[in-house]
């Protein structure tokens, strides 16, 4: 820490020590404040007294608080920014029209203080909204100095890892987290309104189901049991609909121990819903309607960018074959391939990498991802996967190595996974069987055998549809970073 930086954090100090003197409470508790500083605007707008001159103004009195972003100090003089939530307005204060003890405290705040304030409304020669101080109180003293007004936090790590004052300095990214507030809103109220019931689902899970991926392991002393974070929502869900529930929605964390990239974070928001009597056909009429809803309430109209192309999510999305659109963007025909090695040597050919330990139906979905997925721009449903990538679907009438699943393609990006859930217990023993010998072989994301799952399948669980999205649809319509979307992201220590 630099001479000065000490000087700033001593000088910040004592001015602290100043309010004490001066008789003002150290942090109370509570200020009863009357407008934001945006209705205080609205309130200038319909013709207030002009400040002029030193004396007291009259006018309407009002009471606001938040945090002094700029001071700007005159002689006898004293204007200042405070912002609350809502926005920013300007404060006003002449030595001459207050009392000593309230110009000792004025001239003994820093910026980053939060203070509440007492006033009347007016507009200075120059037209500004303006809040004529006649009462002001000390709330919470910023012993630390915020960042310079015009250049706060630029480095990212910095940003995300100390949020709250990336915050402070951006109104842009507070506007950010309300976007993301309304769009789960939106999620829950277009559910509701559909007849799905909100419900809850457990964190801790004695197996980790629903998903490919590599679980979280915690340990319950008074159980003396490990457990896994949950790395899906799906099986709980599906056992209410066996229960005798027919429309049923979770939105709720989910934890994965996976890398990091722009796409991907280890726990994340999630929603899964799931729809009884109903096939993936209609899941993605739903979901069509679902998400033009959601791009409306985050852009205000169905055209967004993303990564400096233009998406248009309206009208009816194409519905395309998995396999044909690898052939359509690779030259590749991989429906007919069984043979594990004949896969690896097309792999090979096209110069991606493969795990020794993948199975046919992982080696066909890496091919996809790596070569065929990042070149389909959609909007785009992409249908009738592999069933060795899909334990948990059900199989198509007509090619039982094929599923009845979709997913929600956009910009090269995975957006949403659905499909007519397999509800015949047998099968569903023996595609769990399958996924073990892949996880036994080495495989750490195949899923695991859910005994109590296949149990409540042989009650009879009715025909159904499911679909699960994260919190990663977001992020691609506003065209960011996942990182950047979350309030507070895992970070490294430091």
């Amino acid at each position: 820490m630099s001479v000065r930086e000490e000087q700033e954090l001593a000088s910040r100090r004592q001015k602290l020590e100043t309010w004490r003197q001066l008789g003002y409470q150290m942090y109370p508790a509570v200020f009863k404040r009357t407008r934001t500083s945006t209705e205080v605007v609205t309130m200038a707008a319909g013709g207030v007294a002009t400040l002029e001159g030193s004396e007291l103004p009259v006018g309407e009195g009002v009471s606001v608080a938040g945090r002094l972003l700029t001071l700007r100090p005159h002689g006898q003089l004293w204007f200042a920014t405070l912002q609350d939530q809502a926005g920013e307005i300007q404060l006003a204060a002449v030595a001459t029209a207050v009392e000593k003890k309230l110009w000792q405290l004025i001239l003994a705040l820093d910026r980053g203080d939060i203070v509440g304030v007492d006033g009347i409304v007016v507009r200075t020669k120059k037209g500004e909204p303006t809040i004529f101080v006649k009462k002001l109180i000390p709330l919470a003293k910023a012993l630390l100095p915020l960042p310079e007004k015009w250049h706060g936090l630029k480095d990212v790590e910095q940003r995300l890892r100390r949020r709250y004052v990336d915050l402070m300095m951006d109104a842009e990214g507070r506007q950010l987290f309300v976007k993301k507030s309304n769009f789960w809103r939106t999620v829950r109220g277009h559910l509701s309104s559909a007849g799905f019931l909100e419900v809850d689902t457990p964190a801790l899970e004695a197996v980790a189901g629903g998903a490919d991926a590599n679980p979280f392991i915690t340990h319950h002393d008074a159980l003396d049991q490990d457990f896994y974070l949950r790395i899906s929502l799906e099986l709980p869900l599906k056992r209410l609909l066996v229960g005798g529930f027919e429309k049923v929605f979770s939105i709720g964390k989910v934890f994965r121990n996976e890398g990091i990239d722009t796409e991907h974070l280890q726990d994340y928001e999630m929603c899964e819903f799931y729809w009884a009597y109903a096939d993936y056909h209609e899941l993605m009429d739903f979901v069509q309607q679902l998400y033009q809803d959601l791009v409306r309430i985050v852009w205000g109209g169905l055209k967004s960018t993303y990564d400096g192309q233009s998406i248009d999510w309206s009208g009816n999305w194409p519905r395309k074959d998995y396999f044909e659109l690898i052939r359509e963007h690779t030259g590749e025909d991989l429906a007919g391939v069984r043979d594990v090695a004949k896969l690896r040597q097309i792999l090979a050919k096209h110069k991606v990498r493969y795990d020794e330990n993948m199975g046919l139906g992982r080696l066909i979905d890496l091919f996809w991802k790596k070569l065929a997925r990042p070149k389909v721009m959609g909007p785009i449903f992409v249908i009738n996967h592999p069933v060795e990538v899909s334990p948990l679907a059900k199989r198509l009438e007509t090619d039982a190595t094929r599923v009845q699943r979709m997913q929600v393609i956009v910009g090269g990006s995975e957006l949403g996974n659905g499909f007519s859930e397999l509800n015949d217990p047998s099968d569903q023993r023996a595609r769990f069987e399958e996924q073990m010998k892949l996880r036994a072989a080495g495989d750490a994301e195949a899923q695991m055998l859910d005994e109590d799952f296949i149990t409540a399948l042989e009650y009879g669980m009715p025909p159904a549809a499911g679909f699960g999205f994260s919190e990663r649809l977001f992020s691609f319509i506003v065209d960011k970073p996942i990182r950047e979307t979350v309030l507070f992201p895992p970070m490294r220590s430091k």
